[in-house]
């Protein structure tokens, strides 16, 4: 059983890797000048997210285009330099609920020049702490399919380099939807972890949540979601031996998801050649793998001629 279940795993991988794999990473600063950052609900003051390095971010509400955002960090001078001047300048729209872009919460720290209304804040290295909030808003067509990284501050060296800035991910609403999903199956991982339940499943669960994100990654916010809904199931498998019955239907309706999404996805992209190549080589892969199953279990070795078979009618082969 535990040999089938693993085969059942290779199956869904060599599946699922039709469509392309994009993997990101979030841009949020170094953390060297700006210790610490939270973004607020310009209009409800609601939480979304908060970091403290060297911790990673708590992201509490996904963000959307159009949000009215409040920004509060600090900027960690560890040294006085008196002749260095450094600045604050932002890139996002003035706020439309707010008539100026700063607010300075350290009032003990002493700034150049200070305009509120400007996009730019001037200070003297003067070792301390300064602390202030940004208003703005993130632009409304800033996204279109994919999430956007978007630069929010960035603080400038004397010469103009750049010590330091602050990120934000942007995506779609459906975007958002898929991130609060996400959020939940991730959650449900950890449980399952503890609880015990059998390694194959735990194999499989996370291969379709690293899936799941090369979608979303891709813009493909409907495929991301529906990969995820196939993971609610009634029943998981403990860690005795896996029973068919609770397993392997699930397992089916895995693949037969990634294999309907991913022939939507290689229609919907236009990047059929690319594509093609991939499977190409992941037939060539599985026939490798199907010779070496037959001499260990003739059942293992059929279901992977099958979904050889699968991959070369979708291709025309």
């Amino acid at each position: 059983m535990r040999t089938r279940a693993f085969a059942v795993c290779l199956i869904l991988v060599l599946t699922i890797v039709s469509s392309t794999f994009i993997t990101s990473t979030q841009g949020v600063g170094t953390g060297e000048w700006i210790t610490n950052y939270k973004v607020e609900d310009a209009k409800t003051g609601q939480l979304m997210i908060e970091v403290d390095f060297p911790g990673e971010p708590r992201t509490v509400s996904p963000i959307f285009p159009g949000a009215e955002l409040k920004v509060t960090f600090t900027v960690n001078l560890p040294v006085t330099s008196p002749n260095s001047l450094l600045y604050l300048r932002t890139s996002m729209p003035k706020s439309l609920i707010k008539d100026v872009y700063w607010e300075l919460v350290s009032e003990d720290y002493e700034l150049v020049n200070y305009n509120p209304s400007d996009v730019r804040v001037q200070f003297y290295q003067t070792k301390g702490q300064l602390v202030m909030s940004l208003y703005g808003r993130i632009p409304p067509d800033l996204v279109k399919d994919k999430p956007v990284d978007y630069l929010i501050v960035v603080l400038y060296g004397p010469s103009g380099e750049t010590l330091d800035n602050i990120r934000l991910t942007v995506v779609t609403a459906e975007m958002g939807e898929y991130q609060t999903i996400l959020l939940q199956k991730e959650e449900k991982l950890r449980s399952l972890k503890e609880s015990g339940v059998a390694p194959g499943y735990i194999e499989l669960y996370e291969n379709v949540l690293e899936e799941s994100k090369a979608q979303a990654e891709l813009g493909n916010a409907d495929s991301a979601i529906a990969l995820l809904n196939t993971l609610s199931v009634s029943n998981e498998p403990g860690g005795r031996p896996i029973l068919e019955g609770l397993f392997f239907p699930a397992v089916g309706i895995l693949i037969a998801v990634s294999a309907v999404l991913g022939f939507m996805f290689i229609r919907g992209r236009g990047k059929m050649r690319y594509v093609l190549l991939t499977i190409e080589d992941q037939i060539k892969d599985l026939e490798g793998l199907t010779l070496r199953a037959s001499k260990v279990d003739r059942t293992i070795s059929s279901s992977l001629e099958s979904v050889k078979d699968r991959l070369k009618s979708i291709i025309g082969m």
